[in-house]
């Protein structure tokens, strides 16, 4: 019986590093570890939500610049080809709609027609973006703009 007992010791490594064996009470060596996880866990979720709210905020802006560049080419359009009368009133009735289908009210569009054939037209849509986290100190607002041109067809 002595004999299995050794040869049992000599194959598997003690896994408990306190003084004496495991029948005798002895502590294991990491018995002080039960907080790791929780400071660990402390350690890493400010970072994580971070990173998981600047990616929100990231898609906000996109979406925001997506429709800015709709409404600066919609307005454009209205310019470029030949259209009722009004120019660049109608095209800037147009971009405020756009925008405001989207909940953007404060933009400011500005036009840049000639009125000469075969010219080119533009339309410029400028947006401050207002970050909703405003967790970060001077990150408040971030200017967004787009610009559209074409060529007058007309």
């Amino acid at each position: 019986m002595r004999n299995i007992e050794i040869m049992i010791a000599r194959e598997a490594p003690n896994t408990f590093h306190g003084r004496g064996s495991r029948e005798m009470g002895s502590i294991p060596k990491y018995r002080n570890r039960k907080g790791q996880g929780l400071v660990e866990f402390a350690l890493v979720v400010p970072l994580l939500l971070l990173l998981v709210i600047g990616i929100f905020e990231f898609g906000r802006a996109w979406m925001t610049k997506n429709i800015m560049t709709g409404a600066a080419r919609e307005a454009v359009r209205l310019l470029a080809v030949p259209a009722p009368a009004g120019g660049a009133t109608v095209a800037n009735a147009r971009a405020a709609v756009v925008l405001a289908s989207a909940g953007i009210t404060t933009a400011s569009i500005s036009v840049v027609d000639a009125s000469v054939a075969f010219d080119p037209v533009s339309v410029t849509v400028t947006y401050n973006f207002p970050v909703l986290t405003g967790f970060i100190p001077g990150l408040d607002n971030i200017l967004l703009s787009s610009t559209t041109t074409m060529r007058r067809e007309y």
